[in-house]
């Protein structure tokens, strides 16, 4: 029974797995099927498309080579239009250079035609010259034996004479050019010059330095001088000042070329005077404070003039240089009242011109500044303020204006030419400065005797103070023209032999005077 079972379930094992197999192999067989199936139905898609492609590619292709057909057709066309033009243009410049041929060998004929006749012309010159020559040197015998002059001697009055001629047009051309500038040139300087001196009017009497001191009675000498000396050694080692104690009624004379220093001394011993105590431990005291009250005046004073030309950013060291000038003088002229003027009348002539006022200003201002120290340092002081101005690190212009202001370097620009200019100014106008009044009157005679000293000056005076000089002509001997190269020549000559502050001028008088009496 139990095998019986066991044959039953194999048999039914074996039976499952047959059917199993067969029942795989149908499916297999079925999917085998659609397999092929959907294969054959996408083979017969892509048929389909690849055909729809083949049809869409052909006629896009059709249409490409249409186009380009129509494109390169159009192209042909135009190239052909362009060639054909071409064409024409060479035609026509081809035409022009056989023209242009005939012409040259027209030309060509017409030069080799002109070389001929030019050749026979210079060989008819040659003889012609050949006899002219001839002709020349026998009508110069001629003329040698009728006038008595040999060629060199008639030459020499030929030379001359187109000399004077020459010379008379020049004058007369230099006339001209001067009236023309005259015009325009002078009426402009004029107006800037005046309004420079109507908008800065300085004080006509300047500060001076005083070198005398008035003593209350002549015992005060005795006791300057002190017992053995003692006083006066101590007051000249304390300020390196010389006093002359001699029979000048009561007065003391400080001698020393430091300015500085002499106002020191001279301050030193008002207070000495007055106070009445002089001996050399207080004579010491006095002059280290006196010392110390000047050095903070002079830094006030450069300080003030800085302030009052509204010049700002000046090195201290050059404003205590700048205020030391307050004690120099130059022909009784304050010489830091002088710069002050300077710094104004530049600063308002450059406002005219347009330019920048306050560098005018601030070049005007420093001009002198080597006057503060020209007596311990060699060399003009224009020089020497230049040097000085460059160490406390001012600008190219203002150095190279303070070193042209007296023509030691040429000037170069239109600032320094202003401040030569407010120099002259302020150092010309009436009661500015003085001098000797010997050197016043040689300086006068001189300039005299320089205008009468040439040829056809009927009489010469100086006026206006030695600023002007007028020369009287002969009008028979000079001409007007002449009479310009007369004053240039005379301006020449007074700028070689003379010396003297600011600028002169030279006025040339020609005149023709008819002078008849009516009489009844």
């Amino acid at each position: 029974m139990g095998e019986y079972t066991i044959l039953l379930t194999l048999i039914g094992f074996g039976a499952g797995f047959f059917i199993s197999l067969w029942a795989k192999g149908y499916f297999d067989a079925q999917k085998i099927k659609a397999s092929e199936d959907q294969a054959s139905r996408v083979i017969e898609d892509a048929k389909r498309r690849s055909e729809t492609l083949l049809k869409e590619a052909k006629l896009e292709a059709k249409d490409k080579l249409f186009k380009m057909k129509s494109d390169f057709e159009a192209e042909k066309k135009e190239t052909l239009s362009e060639l054909k033009n071409k064409e024409i243009r060479l035609i026509q410049k081809e035409e022009n250079i056989y023209r242009k041929l005939d012409q040259f060998e027209k030309k060509e004929n017409e030069i080799v035609q002109r070389e001929r006749e030019i050749i026979n012309r210079e060989n008819q010159v040659a003889k012609n010259e050949s006899k002219y020559e001839q002709m020349l040197a026998e009508q110069k015998n001629q003329l040698e034996k009728i006038s008595g002059l040999t060629a060199e001697q008639a030459k020499d009055l030929l030379i001359r004479a187109m000399e004077n001629e020459a010379r008379y047009e020049g004058a007369k051309l230099i006339k001209k050019i001067e009236n023309e500038t005259k015009e325009t040139a002078d009426k402009k300087a004029k107006k800037i010059i005046a309004a420079a001196i109507q908008r800065y009017a300085g004080d006509y009497v300047a500060e001076r330095t005083v070198s005398v001191v008035q003593l209350p009675n002549d015992e005060m000498k005795g006791r300057i001088i002190g017992r053995e000396g003692r006083n006066i050694r101590a007051l000249e080692a304390a300020t390196g000042i010389d006093l002359i104690i001699d029979d000048t009624p009561e007065a003391v004379i400080l001698s020393g070329f430091n300015p500085v220093r002499r106002e020191i001394a001279r301050m030193s011993l008002m207070i000495l005077i007055s106070d009445g105590r002089i001996h050399p431990a207080r004579i010491e005291d006095v002059v280290k404070k006196v010392g110390i009250e000047v050095d903070q005046a002079i830094k006030e004073a450069g300080e003030l003039a800085a302030f009052d030309l509204g010049v700002h950013g000046i090195n201290s060291e050059l404003i205590h240089i700048l205020g030391r000038l307050k004690f120099r003088t130059s022909y009784a002229q304050n010489v830091l009242q002088h710069s002050i003027e300077v710094g104004f009348l530049t600063g308002i002539m450059a406002a005219e011109l347009g330019l920048n006022q306050k560098l005018a200003k601030r070049m005007g201002l420093l001009h002198d500044i080597g006057k503060a120290v020209d007596h311990e340092v060699e060399g003009p002081h224009a020089l020497i303020g230049s040097k000085l101005a460059k160490k406390y690190n001012e600008s190219h212009r203002v150095v190279h204006a303070i070193a042209a202001h007296h023509e030691d370097v040429p000037p170069n620009s239109v600032y320094a030419l202003l401040v030569q200019a407010a120099d002259s100014l302020s150092g010309a106008r009436p009661g500015a400065r003085k001098e000797l009044l010997e050197n016043y009157i040689k300086r006068l005679e001189d300039l005299e005797k320089i205008a009468t000293s040439f040829k056809g000056v009927a009489a010469s005076y100086a006026i206006q103070a030695g600023r002007e000089v007028r020369v009287i002509v002969e009008s028979e001997t000079l001409s007007d023209e002449q009479s310009v190269l007369l004053s240039k020549d005379i301006v020449k000559k007074i700028e070689e032999s003379l010396t003297f502050p600011g600028q002169i001028k030279v006025t040339v008088i020609r005149e023709t005077r008819a002078v008849e009496y009516a009489n009844k």
